[in-house]
């Protein structure tokens, strides 16, 4: 086998079988934080293009860490249990499953994109949403300010919900720190504007993403890996940054994070995003350079022969594709073909295997 993208990955106690790995997208057609038929079909159907791990969207630790009310969650063993037949499926398929832990922040209690623009009022279902300090995002409601006893109650649900993950056989977790939501809320100095010990210098600014980190870690088995995805920069002066990414990556590391997803921008309505195919890769190579961890690209990663020179180029571990997965849930599948490699397929799905 001479593909990198189709050479197995093991992070702890676990051995993926190839570096194609399904993004998280989120869905917005959960019932009150409970998965529907449609994650069984969508997740359901990306799992038979034989990736090597799939990432649910975000699942809220908590009601108002949702970003919108359809948004999916797990601060219940009900939630929890309507992963159960899903992840059943897709173990069938010989496939990983990891659920993304989130918390929206300041972002949170928002329509989805197909039902409204904006903040959701109180009379339409919305929520006060929380955050370090008490700065809306762009003309947004303003959040709360979180005090220690919310810091500490944020960092329990995370731990929770992992637990309820891996009780109803999701392999793994990825802590979502990045897209301008709490833990990213809280690494920026344009969100966080705090004079305690979670704000002012880079130290305090990372310690609540660490606080979740070493509750999460302690919540997983020993033998599971711990995946991060962190927004690279703001791309806003005087934001967060890749230098500082690098310093976050490197402590994440050294509490028990196995691979960084490096994505970027969401945190700032003055975002100037220099949009281009793997446009994000480079944050990916450098964490990796620099810090010695595992990492993931992602972003406009389109085509199989582009996934495969990142690897090649030694700039990430593993790629991540979401829209092109949208379009064709089984681009592992045709990857794998247009470099020449034999992989199994479904086999439902055997007589249309390209020749």
């Amino acid at each position: 086998m001479t593909s990198q993208l189709f050479r197995p990955l093991t992070l702890r106690g676990m051995t993926f079988s190839n570096r194609v790995w399904v993004a998280p997208m989120c869905q917005y057609s959960a019932t009150d934080g409970v998965a529907s038929s449609w994650h069984m079909q969508h997740l359901g159907a990306l799992a038979t293009g034989r990736p090597g791990l799939i990432i649910t969207e975000a699942a809220a630790v908590s009601p108002e860490g949702r970003i919108t009310q359809g948004c999916l969650g797990l601060w219940t063993d009900e939630q929890a249990e309507a992963l159960a037949p899903i992840v059943e499926f897709i173990h069938g398929q010989g496939v990983p499953i990891a659920v993304q832990l989130a918390h929206s922040g300041r972002k949170g209690s928002t329509w989805s994109p197909w039902t409204g623009v904006g903040a959701v009022d109180a009379a339409d279902g919305g929520w006060q949403t929380i955050a370090p300090s008490p700065i809306a995002f762009s003309d947004w409601p303003e959040p709360c300010e979180m005090t220690e006893t919310d810091i500490a109650s944020v960092t329990k649900a995370f731990a929770d919900a992992a637990r309820r993950a891996v009780a109803v056989g999701v392999d793994t977790v990825e802590l979502h720190s990045a897209h301008g939501y709490l833990m990213h809320e809280f690494l920026s100095p344009l969100s966080n504007q705090r004079t305690d010990g979670y704000g002012g210098s880079l130290a305090n600014r990372m310690r609540f993403p660490l606080e979740v980190i070493d509750a999460v870690r302690a919540a997983l088995p020993d033998d599971r890996p711990l995946l991060m995805r962190v927004s690279g920069t703001d791309w806003v002066e005087g934001g967060w940054d890749i230098e500082q990414t690098v310093i976050f990556a490197r402590e994440a590391q050294a509490r028990g994070v196995d691979l960084v997803d490096l994505s970027s921008a969401g945190l700032h309505h003055e975002q100037n995003i220099p949009f281009a195919r793997g446009y994000q890769v480079p944050f990916s190579a450098r964490v990796r350079k620099e810090v010695g961890v595992p990492t993931g690209a992602v972003g406009l990663i389109i085509e199989p022969e582009q996934a495969e020179a990142i690897l090649a180029d030694g700039e990430a571990d593993v790629v991540l594709i979401g829209r092109a997965m949208l379009r064709q849930p089984h681009w592992p599948l045709l990857a794998a073909h247009a470099l020449g490699e034999q992989v199994e397929w479904p086999p439902q799905y055997e007589k249309g295997r390209p020749h």
